[in-house]
């Protein structure tokens, strides 16, 4: 049986048929509860008064008090238009109306006070206001309505059917006079009152009719709650779950794999973040739980000796060990980088990808299945069907934000003929995001961050240079080239764009030849066949070209750490993360690293930030944080595909204090009480069904 909540929209008063289908189309509401879920982005606050003398264009919408005289009509037909003057204690403006004349003017013939709310435009080297709300002061009454008026989105087809601002908050306000005990209340009575909580379906009515500001704060404080506190309790109930369902190898030895490297091969001393992820994930593969671990660090932080010393983990145990990365560039460099580490210990390490002939790829796949191919390292092509393994105890997936969900679970789906378990996830981003997106986003998820970068690594040096600067700047590349180091020179485009005037790539190269005659300049862009972009980064890679100039499909590319210099151009075209990342392509050998952003003197306030930061810092995490607030989450690389719901009224960029006590409640209730079986839980239960029944992402999150 439907809940008045689940009441079809047309059913409220002044919707109907049409309406209802512009409201379900447009804005997603198909039901009352949706109706009370479509919040207000903002609050006009008719409880402060102007004056004639203060205005000014740039304030918005503000409210006057005073006399209205002079009412006059000029104009005829469609040309009609009715003036009148405002008059206060410190000046007077003109009012101007052009459409519902006829209901106005009679109106206007009061005499007395009143108040008008409008948006004072200048015209003509005068302020006039076009349109105002109108209401008659009558003495010794209270004002009709809220001093807080609530302003809601909508979009144009909504604004055609009157469904504007003002038509929705006139809905909403009808549909709040009808509750009184029919919203149901979603979390249990005693855990709300011990978190000082207001009750729900007074949050719901404050939030839509605004009795006072404290009031306002409480109840959208509740709804931000209830927003970011079922998301938690889904994403920790489906790892609780999970990890009782799952089992995992157990890796109760670190034998002689792991501590031949350690004590023989490892080329330099573990920083303290290194150690503290390897415990974690040494304790995670203890349990006989499943680990499902992303670790997150900057470009250069040592996140693939992590990785390898955790397969190394797997071997000790006798299990497999198996990493996936997003191109075969990558694999290849992660094959010849854990080859080399491996040098002189017993162990075998395979590459397959899809470039890997027939006749080779034979005796890969039956050393998989026989075991005798202790790692293997890979693109896609581990997830292909043939891949069969003997027993594979650990899955590395690597740049993890570059494939699908269904890709990460197939990978991780068979341990092989002889384990019954699922292997154990290791995922790796060199793209930090923030705690606070990293809660929401990876919520199932246990998280470890590399947060400092191995001892000896020089800071690479990040200046901002405008395009008067540009010889400067060749003469300073040509030092550093005349040293023996390379240059990457990246541009935003491939052609000229014919909508905004940027230096384009092929103009570029032209240009960098003519200006380089004596060094030797290889491209790469996102249209060139696969091959012959390998080919040219593999030239670059061994020095036999000394400038590549690139689209941005370097981000994710090889290591040469003989690239000291970056020059970025056009650089408040790209976001933050995406300069940190291709920032990330130099710095990656003994010498002093440096990356040049350049841009014209025209920037808008964004860029200027994202510009400052990258000069300021280098920290990737501090970066993001920048990002956050300034993309939003929606934006941030790889939270696209995490089933992450929308928020209807949360923003995490300024809600991370309510999202963190969210996340511990609802840590406390999953770690004694995971399916919400309690009777002291049973509301927060129905909830949560409710929620998944209703929309699918919240079924998919997890």
């Amino acid at each position: 049986m439907k809940t008045w909540a689940e009441t079809p929209i047309e059913y409220l008063k002044g919707v109907g048929p049409e309406r209802g289908k512009v409201l379900r189309s447009e804005l997603g509401i198909s039901t009352f509860g949706e109706l009370l879920h479509h919040f207000p982005f903002r609050y006009i606050d008719r409880s402060q008064f102007h004056t004639v003398e203060s205005l000014d264009p740039e304030l918005g919408e503000v409210q006057l008090r005073g006399r209205i005289s002079n009412v006059r009509e000029s104009g005829v037909g469609k040309g009609l238009r009715l003036n009148a003057d405002f008059t206060d204690e410190t000046g007077t403006i003109e009012l101007v109306w052009f459409k519902a004349i006829k209901w106005v003017k009679p109106t206007l013939s009061h005499p007395g006070e009143f108040i008008i709310f409008g948006k004072p435009t200048a015209y003509r080297d005068r302020l006039n206001m076009a349109h105002p709300e109108l209401e008659k002061v009558v003495p010794g009454e209270v004002r009709k309505g809220g001093l807080l008026q609530p302003v809601y989105p909508t979009t144009e087809k909504a604004r055609a059917m009157s469904l504007d601002g003002r038509g929705l908050g006139r809905l909403t306000l009808a549909l709040c006079s009808e509750l009184g005990g029919k919203f149901p209340e979603s979390i249990d009575a005693p855990l709300r009152d011990s978190l000082g909580l207001m009750p729900l379906e007074a949050a719901l009515r404050e939030v839509h009719v605004p009795t006072g500001h404290d009031a306002l704060r409480a109840a959208r404080h509740r709804l931000k709650f209830d927003e970011l506190f079922f998301l938690q309790l889904r994403l920790l109930q489906m790892k609780v779950l999970s990890r009782q369902r799952e089992r995992g190898a157990v890796f109760a030895k670190v034998g002689d794999y792991f501590n031949g490297f350690y004590q023989n091969n490892l080329p330099f001393e573990l920083t303290g973040a290194q150690k503290r992820v390897l415990k974690e994930i040494r304790a995670d593969t203890a349990t006989g739980q499943r680990m499902s671990r992303l670790v997150q660090g900057d470009v250069g932080s040592g996140k693939t000796v992590v990785a390898l010393m955790s397969m190394l983990l797997a071997l000790d145990n006798g299990y497999q060990a198996a990493m996936m990365a997003p191109t075969e560039l990558l694999a290849e460099q992660h094959f010849r980088t854990i080859s080399g580490m491996l040098k002189g210990m017993p162990v075998e390490v395979r590459l397959l990808t899809g470039s890997v002939t027939q006749a080779a790829r034979r005796p890969i796949l039956e050393g998989c299945a026989d075991g005798t191919v202790q790692i293997l390292i890979g693109t896609h092509a581990l997830i292909e069907d043939a891949v069969q393994f003997h027993a594979l105890g650990l899955v590395v997936v690597d740049e993890q934000h570059r494939f699908g969900v269904r890709q990460r679970a197939k990978v991780g789906a068979s341990g092989g003929s002889a384990t019954p378990f699922s292997p154990h996830t290791l995922l790796m981003s060199a793209t930090p995001i923030p705690r606070t997106l990293a809660l929401t986003v990876y919520g199932d998820l246990d998280v470890s961050s590399i947060d400092e970068l191995p001892p000896g690594r020089k800071p690479i040096v990040t200046t901002h240079r405008f395009d008067a600067q540009r010889l400067a700047m060749f003469g300073f590349l040509k030092e550093q080239l005349k040293l023996g180091r390379q240059v990457y020179i990246v541009y935003p485009l491939i052609d000229e764009s014919e909508k905004v005037d940027l230096k384009h790539l092929t103009d570029g190269y032209e240009a960098i030849q003519r200006d380089f005659p004596e060094f030797k300049v290889g491209i790469v862009h996102g249209r060139m066949k696969g091959e012959d972009k390998d080919f040219e980064m593999m030239r670059f890679k061994d020095g036999k070209s000394h400038i590549l100039v690139a689209t941005t499909v370097i981000e994710v590319g090889v290591d040469v750490p003989n690239a000291s210099v970056m020059v970025i151009e056009n650089a408040d075209r790209f976001g933050l993360a995406q300069l940190h990342q291709l920032r990330g392509r130099v710095g990656r050998g003994a010498d002093q690293s440096y990356c040049i952003l350049m841009t014209t003197y025209q920037l808008s306030r964004d860029a200027r930030i994202r510009l400052e930061t990258m000069v300021r810092t280098n920290n990737g995490f501090e970066i993001a944080e920048v990002d956050l607030k300034l993309r939003g989450p929606g934006d941030i690389q790889g939270t696209q595909q995490s089933g992450m719901p929308q928020f209807r009224i949360s923003d995490i960029t300024k809600d991370g204090p309510i999202l963190q006590q969210a996340r511990e409640v609802a840590l406390r209730i999953t770690e004694t009480d995971p399916d919400l079986r309690h009777p002291a839980h049973a509301t927060m239960a129905a909830t949560l069904d409710r929620l998944i029944a209703q929309h699918a992402d919240w079924a998919r999150v997890g």
